[in-house]
């Protein structure tokens, strides 16, 4: 046998790794099959051969460390969403038609994240976007482009409409003209995806700890969201799969209630009862009395609201969404009380662990699909838990990566939490 250098034996041993674990390519279609936007339960997702995980298994195995590249080769196997986050209107184009080519070699159905809105998370850890809305309607008319007519899953502009420049404080938006651009820019966006013959798209909506159930569904009219697919939940956050599931149904509902639903509550999705709030409680102080948005025992009251104000509105008039899994397999970080002026435990938490894998076959009559739309493995930003001049998390002892930035510490820790625990891809 040969002598192989070193490189070639650590990539021989990593693509056995990952034979093992890699879904068998499909033939490509001898022809080019009828546009569909909906997402069957058979839906195989694109796995991105060269991404953050493959790459830390090549060096973990040249370092030695065979559990952590098998670790990472486990990872490696599972589809994530891929972010595009800039570039000119012809680089995102490319580079969007670059992944579509790749997705139909093996064909998969891609999952493309756009986040490029102008004014993007107030200016704070993943700062950025488009310089101006006329720049950001022409870069979305790229990334539509870049698609073309073959399937793809498109979560449209993650905490855009949950973050208005309306809420990023007082001096951020005072005439209103900010807002009213963002939603001109997703409406925007939301026609030129929906142009697409079979791309479908899910317009963000937040998670079940933010905005209440009737302003989510509110912004979501206003953004154009009967135009698309659905939305999309709990992107880069924890909070649990069943939770948010349970949350996603209330804006649904609400939203058939505010749209569709009797004439008396045509526009009025305010009127909706939330995960704060259900008139349908007591409210009278006593325990369990009152919806809590950390208890769900308590959200009976704001299921018993929409059963006795929307009923049970036609299966095909709901509004779907998706869930972002890939980090809630442990649920919310709850430190203990007093424990930081501010946990920020949507911020790199700590011990938690991958959820549900990523599949179109969720058994949840309004969830379309399962998804990994983080990055496992990518930094939230420096989180400092509200420590005054701190830089330094004190969970982890280190000034965290910036956000984007891929943290090998936190993806080892999130595939090892995995519940289920994380076994090889072999679709």
């Amino acid at each position: 046998m040969p002598h192989l250098p070193a490189a070639s034996v650590v990539t021989t041993a990593l693509a056995l790794l990952l034979a093992a674990a890699a879904p068998a390519a499909a033939a490509p279609s001898p022809q080019t099959p009828k546009a569909d936007k909906s997402l069957p339960a058979d839906t195989r997702f694109y796995v991105d051969p060269a991404g953050d995980a493959a790459e830390q298994a090549v060096t973990d195995l040249a370092h030695g460390d065979l559990a952590g590249a098998a670790d990472m080769a486990r990872l490696a196997s599972w589809p994530e969403a891929t972010w595009f986050t800039g570039g000119t209107p012809a680089e995102v184009q490319g580079k969007v038609a670059a992944l579509m080519r790749s997705a139909r070699r093996t064909g998969t159905v891609p999952v493309l994240v756009a986040y490029n809105i102008p004014g993007r998370d107030c200016s704070l850890y993943s700062a950025g976007g488009a310089g101006s809305d006329a720049a950001y309607q022409a870069w979305i008319k790229g990334f539509a482009q870049g698609i073309g007519d073959r399937k793809a899953v498109v979560v449209l502009e993650p905490d855009g409409l949950a973050n208005l420049p309306s809420d990023c404080g007082p001096e951020t938006d005072p005439t209103g003209a900010l807002t009213a651009g963002r939603i001109a820019d997703l409406n925007a966006a939301v026609d030129a995806l929906a142009a697409q013959a079979a791309t479908s798209v899910y317009l963000d909506a937040g998670n079940s700890h933010w905005r209440p159930v009737g302003d989510m569904a509110d912004r979501l009219l206003k953004a154009g969201v009967e135009r698309t697919q659905g939305f999309s939940l709990n992107v880069s956050n924890y909070l649990a799969a069943d939770d948010t599931d349970h949350y996603g149904t209330w804006v649904s509902q609400c939203l058939w209630f505010a749209a569709k639903g009797p004439d008396w509550a045509r526009g009025h999705a305010d009127w909706c009862a939330s995960q704060y709030y259900s008139p349908a409680a007591p409210n009278d102080g006593l325990p369990g009395n009152a919806v809590d948005a950390d208890d769900p025992g308590t959200w009976h009251w704001t299921d018993q609201w929409f059963q006795e104000n929307a009923g049970t509105p036609p299966t095909g008039d709901l509004t779907h969404f998706v869930q972002d899994t890939s980090r809630n397999g442990r649920g919310t970080w709850n430190p203990p009380t007093g424990t930081y002026p501010d946990p920020q435990t949507w911020c790199n938490a700590p011990g938690r662990g991958i959820g549900a894998r990523p599949t179109a076959n969720t058994g949840v009559p309004l969830v379309d699909a399962y998804l990994w739309i983080k990055t496992v493995g990518q930094s939230d930003g420096e989180c400092n838990r509200g420590i005054p001049g701190g830089t330094v998390d004190p969970e982890y002892g280190v000034v965290d990566p910036a956000a984007g930035a891929w943290w090998p510490a936190q993806a080892r820790t999130l595939v090892r939490n995995a519940v289920p625990a994380l076994t090889f891809n072999r679709r």
